[in-house]
Order: structure tokens, then sequence, then C-alpha cells
């Protein structure tokens, strides 16, 4: 299992209180897109963008980037940054793929929230709506599996990261039963963050983790369109 260090995805990127700051499931991202092989011709979308640190890295590669979020507040700060990095990044207000309807990718990102949670209800406003995804932690995971093969042009991609704490095998089935090839393309084990650690107990209950657990696995998944 390779290595990673939190390196270059924060370096001039503002990310205010509210929005999701780059971290360990950020930069798997990128290192994944960084193999893609992108150009100028390559049209990429990046739902759940966040403050735009993937976006702008796709666009640095010279691809022509849309990124989307539900929060307001990232659509203007991943537009800052898109501007302070001196990249052009469309960035569109909507819930996952409701404001791209219709059109198709050639590659498509996503960091979606995954950590499961014990809350009845998901968050309306605020940055856990960036990592809040329901009692198993698939509210979004699945939702994106199942809207991928209409994102995606014949042999697109899609390139997706989360904990194994959402459960990997799930998403690799919900992919392949909507016509992808998909497969693990590059996992990491990083130390729990503040929101694994402070519901430990609950997530030790829920069979989910054991008591000496202290690393998640992250994992990024691949799927192709034929």
């Amino acid at each position: 299992m390779a290595a990673l260090t939190l390196v270059s995805t924060s370096t001039l990127l503002l990310t205010p209180p509210g929005v999701y700051a780059p971290q360990w499931d950020t930069e798997l991202l990128v290192r994944a897109l960084c193999r893609e092989g992108i150009d100028s011709s390559t049209e990429v979308l990046d739902l759940g963008t966040g403050s735009g640190a993937v976006a702008v890295q796709a666009a640095r590669l010279g691809a022509r980037v849309t990124a989307v979020d539900i929060s307001w507040l990232s659509v203007v700060t991943a537009r800052v940054n898109a501007l302070l990095a001196r990249r052009r990044v469309r960035v569109r207000h909507g819930d996952l793929n409701a404001a791209v309807a219709g059109r198709a990718y050639d590659l498509v990102i996503s960091n979606p929230p995954y950590v499961p949670s014990p809350a009845d209800r998901m968050p309306r406003a605020g940055r856990a709506r960036a990592w809040e995804a329901g009692r198993d932690g698939r509210v979004f995971v699945d939702r994106l599996c199942a809207a991928a093969p209409g994102m995606l042009r014949p042999g697109g991609a899609l390139l997706v990261v989360h904990s194994g704490l959402c459960g990997t095998d799930a998403t690799l089935r919900g992919l392949r039963d909507g016509g992808l090839r998909a497969a693990v393309v590059d996992r990491a084990e990083v130390p729990y963050g503040p929101v694994l650690r402070s519901r430990r107990p609950w997530l030790v209950r829920q069979g989910l983790i054991e008591e000496a657990d202290d690393q998640e696995e992250l994992v990024v998944i691949r799927a192709e369109r034929p």
C-alpha cells in the first residue's frame, strides 16, 4: 500500500468555515486524477467540489472543467480559488448532477459525503454536509453509482474516493450493475480524523470498527463505461 502525504492541494486555497478543506481523501483523488492522461480535449465534471481543489488540479492538467456543489458557500469558494489559481473552472450550484442534467463527460470525479452517522436526519446546512452520509455512509455514494452511467461518454470514466467503512464491495457492485467496469485503483490507510474519533463508540457498537482501531482505509474506485 503506497504512502500518502498531504501536499499541494491546499496551496493558496481558501477554505472558509463551512467549506470542506482538502484532506487525505482529496490527495488520494488528485493522485488518481493525475494518472488519467488528461489534456485540452478532456471534459471533466467534479461533483461535490467543496473548495474546488480537485477541479482546479484538473484545470491545471489542461482539462475543460465543470464543478458542482449543493452549498452556495462552496460554489463561491471554488470560483474564488479558480481565480486565484488563474484557471478556468465553471462552477454550478446544484444537487449531484442536476445542474448539468443531460450532459455527459469524459471524466467524472467525486469526493462525496461518506461517513456513517448516528443522526436520523441529514444536515441541511454547515460544513457537516460534506461528510454526513446516513447510517451506512451510502446515501450519496449509492446515488452516484446509479447516476454514473448516464454522466459518462463511451470510454469515459468515474473516479470516486470514499472510506472502506461505507462498503467498497457495495460500490463496486452498484457500478457494475449499471454496466460499468469498476475496480479499486488506489488505497491508503490514514489516521482517524476528528469526526470518526468523536463517534468511535457508536462505530464500535455498529460493528464498523474495532475498539483498538485508529486508522481507516480510503479507496479510489475507477469505473469505465465501455
